[in-house]
């Protein structure tokens, strides 16, 4: 048996015996039902069944004999396989024993080491006034206008409205945009932009090459070296609405300035709680697999990349984005999650030994408030849900996830949770 691993592999041998009466049973039942020529239904001599038929025999005595002892086994060994056994290396000698290896996953013995009173640290949940200022001025800027300016050229600080074609040195497909935006001297204006727009009129053209980065963040544009042809078309300045009680009433249900102030920190307090709350369980969670070390059944962690895949996708077709059509490396992205993955593993299997451990599990009210929640947030009915559930065969799912998250939060319960002041970007 390989112990390093979840692996495990058996070597297993039924003794003659036991073999022969099981193809004597087998060949009885085929010389009962077999048509032979020259014989009556159940009349031909079994030892001419037992060469007619030896393939077939043989598959019948190993699909009987085999699950029976492996189960023998792995209940002798106390092992609950998670993996269905694997059968190979079958020596099926005509009057000798049957041999034959059989390889499974099983859960690790998990000894559990320190796990509470844990000690992690996270951001504090505090909105300041800047905050708060920050996403009004976010939300100002979402709302400006731009006003056309008449009667001189363009100068930094500017947005030049322009047609622009660029053509790869060296020949290739044209790139165009027409009437876009360039706010001459911004840092995110590339500078060539800026310093051969800057000084143009309405109307004049504007010749330039541009030799991209090779780290440039658009693929198509990255090492690029292109010849640029700039028509400008207007030259506008950004106006920002005015700060007052209108703006307000304009952007959202508030009455006054101070009543979105008011209304904007309240949303802002409870995203920072939830982004609090999602970083504790994520620092707990760290700490307890960080401070266990066993190996993880690698099923199980196929299955978890699989469900990180999975809810990749569906954050894709969520934003209205046909997975099938962007050019994504699948396999490769399903291989990046594989230390994640295994770090969610080894988090389940530990939430789980201390539930044990702590004698926590779900009541009959717990479940029924989680199908309530699923109901009220799919719009159906509890009677609905729960059917759906029990088809689905993922009741037990559910329950298991409800167990594992009142584990975490019987964690939380009995850790140290400092705060430390968050990093202002």
């Amino acid at each position: 048996m390989t112990e390093a691993t979840c692996r495990r592999e058996l070597e297993l041998e039924i003794p003659a015996a036991d073999v022969q009466k099981a193809v004597e049973k087998v060949a009885k039942e085929f010389a009962r039902v077999a048509r032979i020529p020259g014989f009556r239904p159940g009349k031909a001599p079994v030892p001419l069944i037992r060469r007619r038929f030896a393939d077939d025999i043989k598959g019948e005595v190993l699909q009987s004999l085999l699950p029976e002892e492996i189960d023998k086994a792995v209940k002798e060994k106390n092992l609950v396989p998670i993996t269905r056994p694997q059968v190979d290396k079958v020596d099926f000698a005509e009057n000798g024993p049957l041999k034959f290896r059989a390889v499974f996953e099983v859960l690790p013995e998990v000894q559990l080491g320190s796990y509470k009173d844990l000690e992690i640290e996270v951001d504090a949940a505090q909105v300041t006034d800047a905050d708060v200022d920050k996403a009004i001025e976010d939300v100002r800027e979402r709302s400006a206008t731009f006003e056309t300016i008449e009667g001189r050229p363009l100068a930094d600080g500017d947005y030049a409205q322009v047609n622009l074609v660029g053509t790869p040195v060296g020949g290739g497909q044209p790139i165009k945009a027409d009437a876009v935006l360039y706010q001459l001297g911004s840092q995110d204006t590339l500078a060539p932009f800026t310093e051969n727009l800057r000084g143009a009129q309405v109307g004049e053209h504007r010749r330039f090459e541009m030799q991209y980065p090779a780290d440039y963040p658009d693929h198509k544009l990255a090492g690029k070296h292109l010849t640029y042809a700039a028509e400008v078309l207007a030259i506008k300045q950004k106006k920002l609405p005015d700060l007052n009680d209108e703006f307000a009433k304009k952007i959202s249900d508030a009455q006054t300035l101070d009543e979105l102030r008011g209304k904007v920190r309240q949303g802002m307090e409870t995203e920072r709680e939830m982004q609090q709350n999602a970083a504790v369980r994520e620092g707990l969670l760290r700490k307890l697999t960080e401070g266990h070390d066993f190996p993880v059944p690698e099923a199980l962690v196929e299955h978890q990349m699989d469900a990180r895949l999975e809810r990749a996708v569906r954050s894709l077709a969520a934003q209205g984005v046909d997975p099938r059509g962007v050019k994504v490396d699948w396999a490769g992205l399903r291989e990046k999650q594989r230390e994640r993955a295994i770090e969610d593993v080894k988090a389940e299997l530990l939430l789980d030994q201390i539930a044990t451990a702590e004698k926590i599990e779900v009541t009959e009210e717990d479940s029924e408030k989680e199908i309530e929640r699923i109901a009220e947030r799919s719009g159906e009915s509890a009677a609905s849900v729960r059917a759906s559930l029990t088809k689905e065969g993922a009741l037990d799912r559910m329950k298991s996830k409800l167990r594992s998250d009142k584990t975490l939060e019987w964690l939380r319960s009995s850790a140290r949770v400092k705060t430390r002041e968050p990093q202002r970007s």
